[in-house]
């Protein structure tokens, strides 16, 4: 079986500075894999390089069998920002609607969408005064109406309240199991717990690419956070 996603000695130089530093790393398809690390560590970057956004200075990285960026990957990738990428003067349904008939896609799709991202009670409301954490959910709705296999998602349970933040786990974890590869980037390291596969960014470079539970034994830790400090005080 070929990785979903496939970084070899990957760099991204941007203004002089190394962003990226030699990364390599393969994620399996239908892995639900956490991107950790704090600001500055380079997750932006690299999920931008994967979805074809971002110019790579060295190595390869292949996504689905193709390098990233490649025109038959637009349909097989969908990738949520951090900054919603919808129209605020349109209703949530409308957005919805508007995307669904681009992917091809009906009104029954986008009411099983609008259910699965708790957006119900909103779906007639302006985009414009949804609360962040809601105009990111529409966003997430948009990715949800593609076949996308693999789905990138920067930090998309910031300012959302914890029993909403569960909500959309347990619907990343069920999208997995359904056979969809996720990247789900975070600097919360809690939010990794609840993740198969961790990779750890520092500085631009890989700490660590293993399950949870390998990571925890590797490093003799009991907790996700933990382990990432021990990673860092063995470099130091």
């Amino acid at each position: 079986m070929h990785d979903a996603i496939l970084a070899e000695r990957l760099r991204v130089v941007r203004g002089g500075k190394m962003i990226l530093d030699d990364l390599s790393f393969g994620i399996e398809p239908g892995k639900l894999t956490g991107l950790i690390g704090p600001s500055g560590a380079g997750k932006t970057t690299l999920i931008r390089a994967i979805v074809g956004a971002q110019k790579i200075t060295a190595g390869k990285l292949i996504i689905l069998g193709e390098p990233a960026g490649s025109k038959n990957l637009r349909p097989k990738v969908g990738y949520v920002t951090q900054e919603p990428a919808v129209y605020g003067d349109l209703t949530t349904r409308q957005n919805l609607l508007y995307f669904a008939a681009i992917l091809g896609k009906g009104r029954v799709e986008v009411n099983h969408v609008i259910k699965r991202v708790d957006l119900q009670d909103q779906s007639s409301q302006l985009v414009n005064s949804l609360s962040g954490g809601q105009r990111a959910r529409v966003s997430l709705g948009v990715a949800l109406l593609s076949d996308a296999r693999i789905l990138v998602l920067d930090e998309p349970t910031v300012g959302l309240d914890p029993l909403l933040r569960e909500h959309l786990w347990a619907l990343f974890r069920d999208l997995a199991r359904n056979g969809r590869t996720l990247l789900i980037s975070s600097h919360v390291m809690d939010e990794a717990e609840k993740c198969d596969d961790l990779l750890l960014l520092r500085d631009g470079r890989i700490l660590s690419f293993s399950t949870r539970h390998e990571l925890l034994h590797k490093t003799q830790t009991r907790s996700v956070e933990a382990a990432f400090l021990k990673l860092v005080e063995d470099k130091a």
